[in-house]
């Protein structure tokens, strides 16, 4: 694998906070550094095989969608991690789902159209792994800040 060069990072620089909406973003973002959108391509696919770049898709505010959001922590035994977090992943309204070095050991976001769908996939859950223990932590107020890494 080459290492990452400057114009790797000016396309990452371009796609984390400012990819094109247009039908052919990609192309877009070559005309803006004088390359090709084949050599664009080239370098995205390259950049998500190494896994510099996990996803690339839009972000968007839950409620503003008619939707609600919350973060759960649960207390799973370390011979259940593999298994807890299989089946969290199964829904998709988990947008991530993480281990923390804590008693509450999964941490997972979960997206629904409701907060009775949410308690209802981790009743679920609970049902199909033997985790009872899960805390359900809805947000109160919203601080959201941009996360931009300047590369």
């Amino acid at each position: 694998m080459p290492p990452m060069d400057g114009i790797d990072r000016e396309i990452l620089n371009r796609i984390q906070s400012n990819f094109p909406v247009t039908p052919r973003p990609y192309l877009s973002i070559a005309d803006d550094l004088g390359l090709s959108e084949n050599d664009v391509l080239k370098r995205v696919i390259r950049l998500k095989n190494e896994r510099i770049i996990r996803r690339i898709g839009g972000n968007f505010v839950p409620d503003k969608l008619g939707f609600v959001s919350t973060l759960c922590a649960a207390r799973v035994p370390e011979d259940k991690i593999e298994e807890f977090a299989g089946e969290v992943n199964r829904y998709p309204g988990v947008t991530h789902n993480y281990r923390r070095d804590n008693e509450f050991n999964v941490w997972f976001t979960f997206i629904a159209p409701s907060m009775e769908e949410i308690l209802e996939n981790l009743e679920k859950i609970s049902q199909k792994t033997g985790i009872t223990d899960i805390i359900n932590l809805p947000a109160t107020d919203v601080f959201k800040i941009k996360a931009h890494f300047d590369l």
